[in-house]
C-alpha cells in the first residue's frame, strides 16, 4: 500500500503520479474518506477524556457519564466504520509509476531501451518442433494445458535448474516454495483485490494456487524485521492462472497456458539501492537469455499498464520466428515500499533509530515460454549451456 502519510503530505504529487495509473479518482475517495476519519478522532479522544472523573461521582455526575458512554459508543462505531471504509480504498490505490515509465496504458506505449541478437527468419511453430500433447492434455484438464514428451521435457528441466545456478551464482539462494497460500499473501503482495479474477482458489481450505512465487518469496519475511539487507532468493515453482479476459487470444501452442513453471528472482533491499538493484535483475535476466542464444528486446512498460503493486518494470521480449514479433518472456517489477507496507517487513537502518519499510524486487530468470522461443530460434538444436544439465543435444519428438 501506499505510505498515507505521505500521500496526506503531496497530494498533488501522488495524484499526478497516479492519473498516469488511472487511479486519480481512486486516491480522491481514499483522501476523503482519510479526512473523515481523521475528523472523527479528536471528537472520540474528547468523549473518552470526559469519562475520567477524580473520586466518587456525584447523582448528577452519574447521569452525564452515562449519555457520555452512550455518545461515546456511537462515536466509535462510527470511527470504527469510517477507519474500516479508508482501508478498504487503501488496498485499491496502486503504487506511483516511476518518472521513468513512459506514458500510456497498453504494449504499444512500452518504451525500447536495447535488443540484443538477429531476429531469424519465419519458421515452424514449437509444437512442430518440440514434442507437446494438448489434444490428450485438454481431455484430462480441459483448454489451455499440455503434456512436455521426451525431449522437450528434458530441455525443461535443464531450463529450469541452468537458471537456477546462474542466479545462484549471483547470490540468490534457492528455494521450493509453497504454491498454496492464505489470502493474506495474495493481499500483501497486492494481487489481491485486483488480480482476484485471475486466481484459482481451494475455498474449502481458505487457499489460493499462486501465479507466481513471487507470492511466497515476498511472503517469506512477512511481518519480520531484517537484519541484514540485501536479502536474495531464486525459487522454481508450477504457478496456475486462469487467464481471464484471455478467451481468442494465444490460443495456438503452449504460449498462454492456466499451468506453467517458472524460476522466480526476488529481492528485500534498503531503499536507496532499489533502483541499482532493479539494473541489477535486469542484468541477469539478460545474462540468461544470451547465453540461451535468443534474440531479444528490452522494453521499459508505460505507467498504465502496470500492476498496482509496481512503480517501474522491464520485459525482455524474445523473437518468436513462427509469430515474426517480439513476445515477453522474462519481466522485472521495483514495487518499491508497497509490498513491505502490506507485508510488514522493516529494516533497521545503520546508525538510525527505529525501522523502516523495506523496498521488494521481483524478475523471472526463465518460464516455460523460454522453451518454446529456443525451439522456434533453434530449430530443435540445444543450447550448450543446458547440456551440463541434461538436455539432449538436440530436440527429437
Amino acid at each position: 500500500m501506499i505510505d498515507l502519510k505521505a500521500a496526506r503530505n503531496d497530494p498533488d504529487g501522488y495524484r499526478a503520479a497516479l492519473a498516469r495509473k488511472g487511479a486519480a479518482e481512486r486516491f480522491d475517495a481514499l483522501l476523503e474518506a482519510d479526512e473523515r476519519w481523521r475528523g472523527l478522532v479528536p471528537k472520540v479522544d474528547e468523549l473518552r477524556g470526559r469519562r475520567k472523573l477524580d473520586g466518587k461521582p456525584t447523582p448528577e455526575q452519574l447521569e452525564e457519564l452515562n449519555r457520555v458512554k452512550a455518545e461515546l459508543r456511537a462515536a466509535e462505531e462510527e470511527l470504527a466504520a469510517a477507519e474500516a471504509e479508508r482501508d478498504k480504498l487503501l488496498e485499491g490505490v496502486p503504487n506511483p509509476p516511476d518518472p521513468s515509465s513512459p506514458d500510456g496504458d497498453s504494449d504499444e506505449d512500452a518504451e525500447e531501451i536495447r535488443r540484443w541478437g538477429d531476429p531469424g527468419a519465419e519458421g515452424p511453430e514449437h509444437t512442430e518442433i518440440g514434442r507437446f500433447d494438448m489434444e490428450r492434455a485438454a481431455r484430462l484438464s480441459g483448454s489451455r494445458f499440455g503434456y512436455l514428451i521426451g525431449d522437450t521435457a528434458l530441455l525443461a528441466f535443464a531450463l529450469y535448474r541452468f537458471a537456477l545456478e546462474r542466479a545462484r551464482l549471483h547470490g540468490h539462494t534457492p528455494m521450493l516454495p509453497p504454491v498454496l497460500v492464505r489470502e493474506e499473501a495474495m493481499y500483501g503482495t497486492g494481487f489481491f483485490p485486483t488480480e482476484r479474477g485471475n486466481i484459482y482458489a481451494l475455498e474449502a481450505d481458505d487457499l489460493y494456487l499462486t501465479g507466481t512465487s513471487e507470492v511466497a518469496l515476498a511472503g517469506l519475511h512477512m511481518g519480520e524485521i531484517l537484519d541484514a539487507l540485501p536479502q536474495r532468493y531464486s525459487a522454481f515453482s508450477t504457478n496456475f492462472r486462469r487467464e481471464a479476459g484471455a478467451a481468442g487470444k494465444d490460443t495456438r501452442g503452449m504460449f498462454r497456458v492456466h499451468q506453467f513453471n517458472k524460476v522466480e528472482l526476488f529481492a528485500f533491499v534498503e531503499p536507496a539501492a532499489s533502483g541499482e538493484e532493479h539494473d541489477r535483475l535486469l542484468a541477469i535476466e539478460e545474462e540468461i537469455v544470451q547465453a540461451l542464444g535468443l534474440p531479444y528486446r528490452v522494453v521499459n512498460i508505460a505507467a498504465g499498464d502496470l500492476g498496482d503493486p509496481a512503480a517501474k518494470k522491464y520485459d525482455i521480449e524474445a523473437w518468436f520466428p513462427h509469430q515474426q514479433r517480439y513476445r515477453e518472456i522474462t519481466s522485472t517489477s521495483n514495487t518499491t515500499d508497497f509490498q513491505a507496507r502490506r507485508l510488514n517487513v522493516r529494516y533497521r537502518p545503520e546508525g538510525g533509530k527505529g525501522t523502516e519499510f523495506v523496498h521488494t524486487l521481483n524478475g523471472t530468470a526463465v518460464t516455460d515460454r523460454a522453451v518454446l522461443a529456443i525451439l522456434e530460434n533453434l530449430r530443435g538444436d540445444v543450447p550448450d549451456v543446458l547440456r551440463e544439465f541434461g538436455a539432449p543435444e538436440r530436440i527429437s519428438r
